[in-house]
């Protein structure tokens, strides 16, 4: 259970230091005593989230459920762990830029939204709701949501730039598969300031390892502002008993505290 959560606050992202500022401390005034179904459980009535991975009545993973990633660490730099990340000259200026004025541009510092990659690590929840068809994640930040359908369409021939792009998903035996184009050049790839091109095509891979993990692995392939694609893999947590919260982007404050 949740008990006090802190909203996420503001990352500020140097040459050499994150900070993470908590804005406010919410209590779980909305269903703070909620107990969901389905649940496996302990002895004493604990969530037992090393249970193993529920499947559908079709035999499909089950990945419903809301889920945190337990670390802003990836939210502050995809690349945390090292990966190495080759880039065009002009995507190396970009980023050196970017880090040199803390990331004053950034696109969530004036409220727009975060970018597929941004969201599968960012710290706020998000909700997965799942059909035969279709996948959807609701996300607790900025209350907006994406849609993977898994129905074997193919994407549009014509894409219009989209903040989150065009995904399509498939299984994989008990892998979700997901591949996304179309991202419009706005967004940014994490709050390091990591870019982009129009070329961009983003592998992603979803795998619930138990019933309250899952594994998240992603694949940057843009020739135009990488030498070669680069992969980072981190994990996600399952937040049973409890709800998404009301949180909405509004006068961010992210431009009163980085250095002018």
């Amino acid at each position: 259970m949740r008990g006090m959560r802190t909203r996420p606050g503001i990352v500020v992202v140097g040459c050499a230091a994150v900070a993470w500022l908590g804005l406010a401390s919410t209590p779980d005034a909305q269903w703070l005593t909620l107990r969901t179904p389905g649940i496996p459980r302990l002895s004493d009535g604990t969530p037992d989230l090393k249970a193993p991975a529920p499947k559908t009545s079709d035999g499909t993973p089950d990945f419903s459920g809301i889920w945190k990633t337990p670390t802003g660490r990836y939210l502050a730099n995809l690349a945390a762990d090292g990966v190495e990340v080759s880039m065009q000259p002009w995507a190396g200026k970009v980023y050196r830029e970017r880090q040199e004025n803390f990331g004053r541009d950034r696109p969530s510092a004036a409220c727009l939204p975060h970018s597929v990659t941004d969201f599968d690590a960012h710290i706020t929840p998000r909700k997965i709701v799942q059909t035969k068809d279709l996948l959807v994640m609701l996300f607790e930040g900025y209350h907006t949501f994406r849609q993977i359908p898994t129905d074997g369409r193919a994407f549009p021939r014509e894409l219009e730039p989209a903040w989150f792009g065009y995904s399509v998903g498939k299984w994989e035996r008990d892998t979700l598969v997901v591949e996304t184009v179309g991202v419009n050049e706005k967004t940014w790839l994490d709050d390091a300031g990591h870019p982009h091109s129009d070329a961009l095509r983003i592998h992603e891979r979803f795998r619930r390892t138990d019933f309250g993990h899952m594994t998240v692995q992603i694949t940057i392939d843009d020739p135009k502002a990488y030498l070669k694609p680069w992969t980072v893999s981190f994990g996600w947590e399952l937040m049973p008993d409890t709800e998404l919260l009301d949180w909405v982007c509004e006068n961010n404050r992210y431009f009163d505290i980085i250095p002018k």
